[in-house]
């Protein structure tokens, strides 16, 4: 299924991605008869379906925040961005008036400098049956060169109010919400903070499970989705993937892109998103990486895949993915997968998003020109944010800052 004649929306100028991942700098939602997108100059965007303009909201700040995150809550729409202030707001979902904003630097601290990935970052934005939960870091290097986060988890009122806060020196990159749990995925715990899972009590904010691959380095936990009887977990620390009852114990685990040798060299690669359902579990995986150093000719074979597993720990499919996938979209027993480039072959046929069933891995696709970095879903519609690349070996310059919106067949 290709883009072309399908509704699309500009989105404005953007500098084009690279050879390389820039990092998230765009977001999009779906929910009731608005699609919302947030671009890398901070503003937050509404459309109705067909991809009709409704209003645009700018930030409130003087700085130049990109949004990164989107939830919805009771009417509004939260974002959240990564620039100098970390800033949370919150608009109303009609007019996108601006209700209110926190800085979560406040909380984190102020950037090193001005460079990108310094910058605070609020990594993810969830909404609960009463409040959402917002996940904000920031990096920094020290004098010795280490790295360091500092890190805060919020419950948050409709009036912005924060009910609680969860503090670590590790960096969340994933939460997940249902019932009375609130589910934190830490991809990187250098510090005193050894666990690369947290779940949280909903009203406290109190710890009720942690748990941790148990492996030596700082990498910990890429995702995590909460079932209605346990947790699933993308293992950074060894490459596989969980299935965790209540208590922290194993169901089952699954090997996905654990260190294999291909052409005479050790590689492996991350599984960076999970979406669980009781019909199942996918998980996505990333680039391949060496054992040692960081650069390689050689592809791991379960680099950019989707992997389907039954609820008993059985693979049951899998798929290309294309290229690497930043974040995924969910809805029930979907989930769509946009594939920007993958870095070591700059290859455009890869650029596009795949959607997925998780029980069987039934799948459609839409190509595109640029790179897809951002994906929403709901039962009818599938939107998706296209950025512009640029590759540093080729004088083309390949899509579009753009909207991408196709209705279910």
């Amino acid at each position: 299924m290709s883009s072309r004649g399908r509704p699309t929306a500009s989105l404005g100028e953007i500098t084009p991605a690279g050879s390389r991942q820039l990092g998230r700098r765009s977001a999009v939602a779906v929910t009731g008869d608005v699609v919302l997108a947030g671009t890398a100059d901070g503003r937050l965007r509404a459309f109705d379906r067909t991809l009709t303009e409704r209003w645009t909201a700018d930030g409130s700040a003087s700085d130049d925040g990109s949004v990164v995150s989107i939830g919805t809550f009771e009417g509004t729409a939260i974002v959240g961005e990564r620039g100098a202030a970390g800033a949370v707001r919150c608009h109303d979902l009609r007019s996108g008036e601006l209700l209110w904003r926190y800085e979560t630097a406040n909380d984190v601290g102020e950037p090193q400098d001005e460079t990108r990935f310094l910058l605070p970052f609020v990594a993810d934005v969830v909404a609960g049956a009463d409040r959402f939960y917002v996940a904000a870091r920031r990096y920094e290097r020290t004098d010795d060169g280490s790295r360091e986060f500092h890190s805060v988890v919020y419950a948050v009122g409709p009036d912005g109010a924060v009910d609680w806060r969860y503090r670590a020196d590790a960096s969340p990159i994933s939460l997940a919400v249902r019932g009375d749990r609130v589910a934190v995925a830490y991809n990187r715990c250098p510090g005193n903070h050894q666990r690369g899972l947290v779940v949280l009590d909903r009203e406290s904010g109190n710890e009720r499970l942690t748990w941790d691959p148990g492996t030596d380095g700082g990498r910990r936990v890429g995702d995590v989705s909460l079932l209605a009887d346990g947790v699933a977990v993308a293992s950074h620390g060894d490459y596989c993937g969980y299935r965790l009852n209540d208590d922290g114990s194993n169901r089952w685990r699954v090997p996905l892109a654990t260190p294999r040798t291909v052409a005479g060299e050790r590689v492996y690669a991350y599984p960076n998103h999970v979406h669980a359902t009781a019909a199942g579990a996918v998980f996505v995986t990333g680039n391949s990486y060496p054992e040692d150093g960081r650069e390689t000719d050689a592809r791991h074979p379960n680099e950019h895949t989707a992997v389907g597993v039954t609820p008993d720990g059985e693979r049951s499919w899998r798929a290309s993915v294309g290229g690497f996938a930043a974040g995924i979209g969910t809805a029930g027993d979907r989930v769509a997968v946009p594939s920007a480039q993958h870095f070591r072959e700059r290859d455009a046929e890869r650029h596009g998003l795949r959607v997925f069933d998780v029980a069987d891995g039934t799948a459609s696709s839409v190509d595109a020109d640029g790179v897809i970095t951002a994906a929403a879903l709901d039962g009818e519609t599938v939107v998706a944010v296209e950025e512009p690349v640029a590759y540093h070996d080729e004088t083309e310059e390949r899509g579009a800052y753009r909207l991408l919106s196709h209705q279910r067949a």
